[in-house]
């Protein structure tokens, strides 16, 4: 599957939805970026099931800044809507893989009763 670019008004959308989306944000002057893109690539075509997205944060500013973007390249990975990876540096293709695979390992069920467990920690935290 080639790589879909990613805007302000299209990134929730994308993310929020069911299965897995890895986000590189990038820009073109960066040297890292331009290194990673063709293993970013490469993955992209191997695993068809996953989506793929960019983020050019030169275009995207806004949505760089509202993502806490501070370095890039950063990559991000969402899986049914869930945030589970979130780090700057550029990784090399073994690496990545293994992520993937990671990801599409995770029991979601647990994933969800864990946020859930850690969300109903806090707010007992914040109200005592």
């Amino acid at each position: 599957m080639a790589t879909v670019n990613l805007t302000m008004e299209t990134f929730e959308s994308t993310v929020l939805g069911d299965g897995i989306v890895l986000v590189d944000l990038w820009a073109a002057w960066c040297g890292p970026c331009r290194m990673f893109a063709p293993v970013f690539e490469a993955a992209s075509e191997a695993r068809p099931h996953v989506t793929f997205a960019k983020v050019d944060t030169e275009a995207e500013q806004q949505l760089a800044g509202a993502l806490g973007v501070s370095s890039i390249p950063t990559l991000m990975m969402f899986r049914d809507g869930i945030l589970l990876y979130n780090q700057a540096g550029a990784l090399p293709a073994p690496a990545l893989e293994d992520l993937i695979s990671q990801v599409e390992a995770l029991d979601m069920d647990v994933v969800r009763a864990e946020i859930a467990k850690l969300d109903s920690e806090h707010s007992a935290d914040s109200h005592a």
